[in-house]
């Protein structure tokens, strides 16, 4: 198997376990800081909002970081610090003994993460060129189907052998993909800088800060988008259908839906995006997204919801790859890590600003608004792609003719 390939699928399965190890611990959280002993029912919402949320707080302030180190240093060894960080973390959750230990615990393990985005950048700079859009597409399925079945896996694991046995599997498979990553990746890297560039540097180094920002922002409101709704499921799916018995497993399907479709259709969009351009395909994707948000407001049954949903998944599926294919070809080499970095730190941001701001939409306006706010959004930032690429024709145009 040729270098990159197999350097894609090691990074898969480890981008795949690293989502499910962050959002496994979800559905089960308010159970566990119940038997941590906090179980006044506001309390545990409470704890419950922060313990979820400050892993991804602290990977926000962190990527940056670690994309700098890992210019200086390669990304495999990033993806190594990344595995056995938090392989040892979240076997040390075991052990927790009240809800204190716990929020520590997962508040390192936001410093230590940093895999997904070491891996994106790893595979975007040992990919061939023609090769990119299809890697980063099945990629972007790894934390996709991680982040979805994560969830999953964590329900049934704490349903037949307790909730502790949870982090000890989700730690093992930590293992495994950091001896996978040991073993398995090569990486051809030679640093161009000795000494870290300052942030100003790299803007400078940067040819068009307008796209990249536009890209930064693409990938929050694409979070916000995603997380303002997610938590929200179960509640919408009770309104719908009152009487329903399997209330979580309709939820949980309705949730899958479009994570499914977003599995199917990343790797082909992908292979799309090499032929016509990724730009097309982000901003036809943010367009159709945004438009696919607005009938989920008006369904009457959840199977309603749910085939938008896997629709919905159809679409978002082009937007993350597209994002990253057109942030590594607006990166120079020596710098490359750095912007993934701080892309990676827009999408924690998002994570974390959708699921509150869905919720507190929700509790003051009710759900329909947040599928309204939410489809304005994506409608806003492909009117903005669109403008910004049109001003860069324009200029490109200009310079040319004179």
């Amino acid at each position: 198997m040729e270098n990159w390939k197999r350097n894609l699928f090691v990074c898969w399965f480890g981008s795949f376990v690293t989502a499910a190890g962050m959002s496994q611990i979800a559905p089960m959280l308010p159970l566990y800081i119940d038997q941590l002993g906090v179980h006044a029912t506001s309390d545990i919402e409470k704890w419950s909002g922060l313990i979820f949320g400050s892993t991804f707080l602290i990977s926000a302030i962190v990527s940056p970081i670690w994309g700098r180190l890992a210019d200086k240093k390669g990304r495999k060894l990033m993806l190594l610090r990344a595995s056995l960080g938090m392989a040892i973390v979240v076997f040390m959750m075991t052990f927790v003994q009240n809800v204190y230990e716990l929020l520590a615990l997962r508040m390192v393990m936001g410093a230590v993460s940093g895999y997904i985005s070491a891996s994106v950048t790893l595979v975007a700079t040992q990919t061939p060129k023609k090769n990119s859009g299809w890697a980063l597409g099945t990629l972007s399925t790894g934390s996709v189907s991680g982040g979805l079945l994560g969830p999953l896996m964590g329900g049934v694991i704490a349903e037949f052998s307790g909730i502790r046995s949870c982090f000890v599997v989700t730690s093992v498979l930590l293992l495994i993909a950091f001896f996978a990553v040991l073993f398995l990746i090569k990486e051809e890297f030679t640093p161009v800088h000795k000494t870290p560039l300052a942030f100003s540097q790299v803007w400078k180094l940067v040819p068009d800060t307008r796209l990249l920002i536009s890209l930064f922002a693409s990938t929050f409101i694409l979070q916000i988008a995603n997380m303002s709704i997610q938590p929200l499921i179960t509640v919408y799916v009770k309104e719908l259908s009152p009487h329903a018995t399997h209330l979580s497993m309709i939820a949980g399907m309705v949730v899958a839906a479009a994570g499914l479709a977003n599995i199917i259709a990343a790797p082909r969009l992908g292979k799309l995006a090499d032929r016509i351009g990724s730009r097309k395909i982000l901003i036809g994707a943010l367009i159709v997204a945004g438009i696919i948000f607005i009938p989920q407001a008006f369904v009457k049954t959840p199977w309603e919801l749910m085939g938008l949903r896997f629709c919905l998944g159809l679409a978002t599926a082009g937007l993350l790859p597209s994002i990253n294919n057109l942030v590594r070809k607006s990166a120079p080499d020596e710098i490359v890590g750095r912007i993934f970095g701080y892309n990676q730190s827009a999408q924690y941001i998002g994570t974390l600003g959708g699921s509150v701001l869905g919720g507190q939409m929700a509790a003051f306006f009710g759900i329909h608004y947040v599928f309204f706010t939410t489809s304005a959004l994506l409608l806003l930032n492909a009117l903005w792609v669109y403008s910004i690429n049109h001003i860069g024709i324009r200029r490109r145009t200009m310079s040319h003719s004179h």
